[in-house]
């Protein structure tokens, strides 16, 4: 019987990613002008793991303004005039400013499984840009609680179950992430569904093909069959 759903946020309830994907376009666009027009993603990825734990792990939009500027600086030897950061902290201002869009189905299933399931957010990133989102997309009083973590990973899925009293087998969590919403709860024995995305972030991606060595998952299309699989999921308990 299932007692508690989680939800992922970014990518999850709403999209978030694509912001990222323009973003690292403008930052193409602008490292052209100084001759470097290959490998800029890839050098952005790179900041951005060499980052990790120096800016809360590397997740969310302050960091990733560090990261977008300091590989503007090591690309262009230094050069990278004061103008063109000030263009990169523009970007990511806009960033923080964009609509937030919710997901297909999110609008309809979230409040009807709110109204027979204690619901939970749990998101990594940025403690003041996952307030605000959640704020502004109008989910915010469907949700019992609301976990803002630097890394989602076993320990710390363990230690949420434990500090909010729930059960692992009576939980489940719903995310686009495999590595950190889908694969670390279904280790503890929950309920793990993944929804994919079409944009992951690279840190976030481990390979798709299952094999016997993960722990079983649910993976869904869209979030729409969401309240049939946990009605069958609780039938299926009951019997």
């Amino acid at each position: 019987m299932i007692d508690v759903i989680a939800f992922d946020a970014d990518d999850t309830l709403w999209h978030n990613e694509n912001l990222y994907s323009v973003a690292q376009d403008r930052l193409e666009a602008l490292l052209a002008h100084y001759g470097c027009k290959d490998g800029v993603r890839e050098a952005l990825y790179e900041t951005e793991k060499a980052n990790m734990g120096n800016y809360g792990y590397g997740y969310g939009l302050k960091s990733f303004t560090l990261s977008m500027i300091e590989t503007a600086i090591r690309l262009t030897g230094g050069q990278v005039r004061a103008s063109d950061i000030q263009a990169l902290i523009e970007v990511t201002k806009e960033m923080r400013r964009a609509p937030i869009r919710l997901l297909d189905h999110v609008a309809e299933v979230v409040p009807a499984l709110a109204a027979s399931y204690a619901l939970m957010v749990i998101t990594k990133g940025d403690l003041y840009d996952q307030e605000i989102k959640l704020s502004r997309s109008g989910l915010a009083p469907y949700f019992r609680h609301v976990e803002i973590v630097s890394e989602k990973n076993k320990v710390v899925y363990r230690s949420l179950l434990h500090k909010h009293q729930i059960a692992a087998e009576r939980f489940l969590m719903v995310g686009n992430s495999l590595r950190s919403d889908v694969l670390p709860v279904a280790a503890l024995g929950g309920y793990a569904v993944h929804v994919p995305y079409h944009i992951t972030w690279e840190h976030e991606t481990v390979g798709h093909q299952r094999d016997a060595t993960q722990p079983p998952y649910i993976e869904l299309e869209h979030l729409g069959q969401l309240p049939a699989l946990v009605e069958r999921l609780n039938r299926s308990h009951d019997q």
